[in-house]
């Protein structure tokens, strides 16, 4: 992949980076030359992430597995980062999780919880202690990955949706409060796009793919390394 950007130098945490729209963004970090952490919840995973992304661009690479849904387990992954890179630049907050159910009314509280400890308590927890660190070294970038669902919403995907929402809304907190720190904060809402999460949908839902591209301009979903 050709870089479109110089991340020399820069330090990137990815979450969710093993697999789908997250391993494209790594992909993609590494081609521009980022020391990247590659982070899901399975170390095993990162690893042969990062053994990969090693062996093809020769960048930096430091798999570290992380659970977001574990507010107590988010500072010891932010100083691991610190301990090996000495700073952090980028955070991009792509773990999310999208379990699905009939409607609103048939989602139970642990459901519920769990879709937004992932979604929406885990970014906040990310930023929360990435945003000293980035202020250390004269400010840095926050990415939250959020939805088109999240203006809509629809049935089956409620929860899904709700947390998203809730993580446009913290972006924008969070862009006034970490301004004064040099750091900006946006949040990116992609359409459909061609991934894991979202083959499951094809496979649940047979046409899930031809619907999904008949309500977008052009007409098709998008390929992850397009975001």
């Amino acid at each position: 992949m050709q870089a479109t950007f110089d991340f020399s130098g820069k330090v990137v945490i990815v979450t969710g980076s093993t697999k789908g729209l997250g391993r494209a963004m790594v992909d993609g970090f590494a081609d521009a030359g980022a020391k990247v952490v590659v982070s899901s919840r399975k170390q095993v995973l990162c690893d042969q992430v990062a053994a990969e992304l090693t062996e093809r661009t020769g960048a930096e690479v430091l798999p570290l597995a992380c659970h977001v849904g574990d507010w107590d387990a988010i500072p010891a992954f932010v100083e691991k980062v610190v301990e090996r890179f000495g700073r952090i630049d980028v955070l991009v907050n792509n773990a999310g999780i999208n379990p699905t159910s009939d409607s609103l009314m048939d989602t139970n509280i642990d459901l519920w919880r769990k879709v937004f400890s992932v979604n929406l308590e885990g970014p906040l927890r990310m930023a929360t202690c990435v945003a000293p660190h980035m202020r250390e070294v004269g400010g840095g970038s926050i990415v939250n990955i959020a939805t088109v669902g999240a203006y809509s919403g629809g049935p089956g995907v409620g929860a899904y949706g709700a947390s998203k929402a809730g993580l446009i809304n913290l972006g924008r907190t969070l862009s006034k409060e970490l301004a004064p720190w040099n750091i900006r904060v946006n949040t990116i809402c992609p359409g459909p796009v061609k991934s894991e999460l979202t083959e499951g949908a094809e496979r649940m839902a047979p046409g899930f793919y031809d619907r999904a591209a008949s309500a977008t301009s052009l007409k098709r979903v998008a390929e992850t390394a397009e975001i």
